[in-house]
């Protein structure tokens, strides 16, 4: 099952998940770029955004206005849809109007093969970007392991280059696989210090000596932030509103 997370406010992008995007809204768009790997729903706190869904044929669940994440929102959703513990939760932001399938799908993949390792609380991905790209803390960077498993997360560039230029930096992307128990097991989680300085809450995973397992993607797509970005797809995508 897919859960889109779609809260209605936000402080720099008031109702973006609504959002024009060539006649249809930025969440509806989302779920229908995914639609073809599982079953979609959109968690949300907004009735209108249900009744749009129900316009496009998407299930949507009301959920709390109080989550502190969009994992939580998701995590409630599933409660509600009554799903088995071993059900793969693919977590994918209600602002990705422009996600690939095949990103998604490859999470999606990633989780089926891990939903046996207890010790792999999450799934999720990443893309190779230069060194300008690294310098934006609002793109988050990644260090792996051997075998794929996050070492670290952070805003700031890593890992730092102390004695020759790196160029293959690795750009996280806020996509989460989960089972229903993993999700739950990570939700019930006390946040963590380093969660709380880096505002990443997959740090929480981390700190509690849980693995989240990674996969290189390839991807042009971005998530939808602020007017400015938006902007900026629409015409990266010739789309006209």
């Amino acid at each position: 099952m897919i859960v889109i997370p779609a809260r209605i406010g936000s402080s720099r992008f008031p109702n973006k998940v609504l959002a024009d995007i060539g006649g249809t809204p930025m969440v509806i768009r989302t779920a229908q770029a995914v639609s073809n790997i599982d079953n979609v729903a959109i968690a949300t706190d907004s009735q209108e955004v249900v009744e749009i869904a129900k316009k496009y044929n998407i299930e949507a669940i009301i959920t709390s206005s109080t989550h502190n994440s969009g994992t939580d929102r998701v995590f409630e959703a599933t409660k509600k849809l009554g799903l088995s513990d071993d059900e793969v939760i693919i977590n994918v932001q209600g602002d990705e109007p422009f996600i690939e399938e095949e990103v998604v799908k490859a999470v999606f993949d990633l989780t089926v093969k891990n939903k046996k390792n207890k010790s792999i609380i999450m799934n999720s991905c990443y893309k190779i970007m230069n060194n300008p790209e690294a310098d934006d803390p609002n793109i988050v960077k990644v260090v792996t392991s051997n075998n794929e498993l996050a070492l670290y997360f952070s805003r700031s560039k890593i890992p730092h280059p102390r004695d020759h230029h790196f160029n293959d930096y690795k750009g996280h992307l806020g996509i989460y696989g989960f089972t229903k128990k993993s999700l739950e097991t990570f939700c019930n989680l006390e946040p963590a210090p380093l969660e709380e300085i880096e505002k990443l809450e997959q740090l929480r995973a981390l700190y509690h000596d849980y693995q989240i397992a990674m996969v290189k993607v390839e991807t042009k797509s971005f998530g939808i932030d602020t007017i400015e970005d938006l902007e900026h797809a629409l015409k990266l995508y010739h789309i006209a509103n």
